[in-house]
């Protein structure tokens, strides 16, 4: 089996996603999807893309949920209706069972960095890193064989042959409401890390002690619009309107 780093990592690399602001719009998803294809390693197979039973490796997705809110009500048009867009790929857990459980030592944790990769030359394509990860962030590329994962976007965030504004995550790059972050989460003086202090970010599923380095800052409470948004007072009249403006308003006061 593989061992983890014996120390540890000097920087944790990751990503901080605000759940208050992803729109669920799959702007990561598609911006992962292409970089990936064309970018290092082997192109993201698909099968029968444009058939009845489609499939294909991604190497982040979006759920989406109804919040419910307290009293188990399912939340309807009348009240606080809420959903919430939660991507998910890869947390770069510090204990990571996806390789302790690799039998050829094709998935392991970089000592610098943290972040977990797949040397595909050594992935037999057992799938044990798959039931082993309780995130399900690991994906078969049923062409390949392989196992594949998302990587943090190695081949950008070190290049130097790119502009340095594009030396993160291609999905980070590409939000367009800035819901995803990517830094250092083990300097406590970083963007990243101060944002999980000032808004409480969370571990997914912290009772299964794998302490991931991604981090989510959970939705900020709602104030209900009818106690910030004051009602205008007075009737709608049709002063002021002329020509086929004011025809329109007075035959819509007949109606």
């Amino acid at each position: 089996m593989t061992s983890l780093p014996a120390t540890a990592p000097p920087s944790k690399l990751g990503l901080v996603i605000d759940l208050d602001v992803c729109v669920g719009c799959h702007a990561c998803v598609i911006s992962c999807k292409e970089w990936n294809t064309g970018g290092h390693g082997a192109a993201l197979s698909d099968q029968d893309p444009y058939g009845a039973d489609v499939s294909g490796t991604f190497l982040n997705r979006i759920h989406s949920f109804e919040v419910v809110p307290d009293g188990g009500e399912v939340v309807g048009e009348a009240g606080a209706a809420r959903i919430v867009h939660f991507p998910k790929s890869c947390l770069h857990c510090d204990d990571a069972p996806c390789v302790t459980v690799c039998p050829t030592g094709a998935s392991y944790k970089r000592a610098d960095d943290g972040i977990v990769l797949v040397d595909e030359d050594m992935c037999i394509g057992c799938g044990l890193c798959a039931w082993a990860c309780p995130y399900g962030a690991r994906e078969m590329d049923l062409a390949a064989g392989v196992m594949k994962k998302c990587t943090l976007c190695i081949d950008r965030i070190y290049n130097q042959n790119i502009p340095e504004i594009d030396r993160v995550p291609s999905c980070v790059r590409t939000c367009p409401t800035n819901a995803r972050h990517f830094g250092d989460l083990a300097d406590p003086s970083s963007a990243v890390s101060l944002m999980v202090a000032e808004r409480g970010g969370i571990d997914l599923m912290p009772e299964q002690g794998t302490r991931p380095v991604n981090k989510y800052l959970p939705p900020r409470p709602r104030t209900p619009l009818a106690g910030t948004i004051p009602l205008q007072g007075g009737e709608e009249t049709g002063d002021g309107a002329a020509g086929f403006f004011a025809w329109l308003d007075r035959m819509l006061d007949r109606i």
